[in-house]
């Protein structure tokens, strides 16, 4: 099975995730501003929650990947509580990409909330997740 771990992330919090599934599945983490180089079964996309949703870039990297991506998982940190599933769901159907129901959320640090997270707890549970989406 060919993985592929993919991340946007403004100050750091979600790549901290990205960094820690791509060492459990032996790939390295990139930014969703490269293109990929090939079809992965699975890519684990990782991507915060800006003003309600995921970043453009994240929509315009499902949009411009879609037929190089079997199917995806989500992980996501946000300050508010909220995940970008649902929002990347939506978007990666619309261009016939499948995407797992379960994802994985945690808090980021933000100005003063959620200060030291994602912590190494988050990041070892990011791991468990993306070795469970592997079976």
């Amino acid at each position: 099975m060919t993985v592929e771990v993919r991340y946007f992330s403004r100050g750091g919090n979600t790549k901290k995730l990205a960094d820690a599934v791509a060492a459990e599945v032996g790939v390295a983490a990139r930014p969703v501003s490269e293109p990929m180089e090939g079809r992965a079964d699975m890519v684990f996309l990782c991507a915060s929650v800006y003003a309600g949703g995921p970043d453009k870039s994240v929509l315009a990297f499902l949009r411009q990947n879609a037929r190089d991506i079997g199917r995806i998982a989500v992980l996501s940190t946000s300050a508010s509580g909220r995940s970008t599933h649902g929002r990347i769901k939506a978007a990666a159907e619309d261009v016939g990409v499948a995407v797992s129901d379960d994802f994985f959320h945690c808090p980021g640090t933000w100005t003063l909330f959620h200060k030291n997270r994602p912590n190494d707890e988050d990041c070892r549970s990011a791991a468990a997740f993306a070795r469970a989406q592997l079976g």
